[in-house]
């Protein structure tokens, strides 16, 4: 635990991490100030010195994460040509699912303070769905210019049912239902032939 008066360094990341496991483990309702961080091993009070409250803590993680996402989604369009098309996907798209995703989408949801400060992010600019929709759909049209994607394929209709399915996923699943994985690769190889 880190002493009293004493800083605590990448505070934020360390935060984030102790919830997202927390969330993973034990479920939504189990995140709390005080299991946050007593999970972090940081002073009680450090959650409350870096955000007003739990809520905005919340909504700052999902932001986070999200962005972590979008950041992965733009650097899609440096692999084309190069890999599997169906591989390159996965790697974002399976992203979504990473550290704790479904359990911080269940948290975010049970925390409608929380949701509305996601929302009000998104609607700032904030990277979200729509930033990884963009990200896939570009990525998918240089794909198709190389010809390794059919002509026929929709870049853009793919890339909503690719990111609109991992959403749904994300919505509908909880800590210990089945692992979406599988079926969002199933869908990816589908949609673009791999």
């Amino acid at each position: 635990m880190s002493p009293r008066g004493v800083a605590t360094p990448d505070v934020r990341e360390r935060l984030f991490a102790a919830a997202e496991r927390i969330v993973e483990r034990d479920g939504p309702g189990a995140l709390t100030s005080r299991s946050i961080t007593t999970e972090a091993g940081c002073a009680k009070g450090l959650l409350h010195a870096h955000f007003s409250g739990l809520d905005e803590f919340v909504a700052e993680l999902c932001v986070d994460r999200f962005a972590v996402t979008a950041a992965k989604a733009r650097a899609l369009a440096g692999l084309a040509g190069q890999g599997t098309v169906a591989g390159n996907l996965d790697v974002v798209v399976l992203a979504l699912f990473d550290r704790g995703g479904p359990a911080l989408s269940g948290l975010a949801l049970a925390r409608p303070a929380a949701a509305l400060r996601v929302r009000g992010a998104m609607e700032a600019g904030a990277a979200g769905f729509a930033a990884i929709q963009e990200a896939v759909a570009d990525y998918l049209k240089a794909e198709r210019d190389l010809g390794r994607v059919a002509h026929d394929v929709d870049p853009d209709t793919v890339a909503l049912a690719v990111v609109g399915t991992a959403h749904h996923l994300l919505m509908t699943a909880w800590p210990g239902s089945p692992d979406p994985r599988p079926a969002m690769q199933r869908l990816v190889a589908q949609l673009v032939g791999d």
